[in-house]
């Protein structure tokens, strides 16, 4: 099920990329994943790849995203996201990123683009986007199980088996 929602994902951001080439969401850009409203909550589904991409990492580099997954349960909005390289400006799990990372500058809410400023003067620029359903995005993510935070799905995985 993981698969279709992204794959869904990809074809509303690839539509609006295609009539829109100046758009700025694409991997580099990394203005959203500096000023997060909360730390990212995501499903065990969602959860299963992150964690087999910070394994692929180098040590060192897993170890840095590990602590600041750790340190985004109680970091103050807003905040970097946990797993954005801040050096390079990407994302260190850039193929396994949830849904959530994938769907931002290309939904909407009724009438409220999710996006940043750049995405929301884009929109009032370009009334012919056909922006992607948050609601029913929202509702496919919820059909993945229940959703925790970066730092619970940590933890859980952390604890030793008994």
């Amino acid at each position: 099920m993981l698969y279709e929602i992204q794959k869904s994902v990809r074809a509303r951001a690839e539509e609006i990329r295609s009539t829109h080439r100046d758009w700025p969401c694409r991997k580099g850009c990394d203005d959203c994943c500096r000023r997060l409203a909360s730390a990212p909550r995501i499903s065990a589904a969602e959860w299963e790849p992150i964690a087999e991409a910070l394994e692929a990492l180098p040590a060192g580099t897993a170890e840095r995203a590990r602590r600041r997954i750790q340190d985004s349960a109680s970091a103050p909005a807003p905040l970097v996201c946990p797993l954005l390289d801040t050096d390079s400006g990407t994302c260190l799990v850039y193929e396994a990123r949830p849904v959530a990372c994938r769907a931002y500058g290309f939904y909407a809410e009724r009438e409220s683009v999710l996006g940043c400023h750049r995405i929301e003067s884009m929109a009032a620029q370009s009334p012919d986007v056909i922006w992607g359903n948050h609601a029913a995005l929202e509702q496919a993510l919820a059909s993945l199980g229940p959703a925790a935070e970066l730092s619970e799905w940590l933890a859980s995985a952390q604890q030793p088996a008994v």
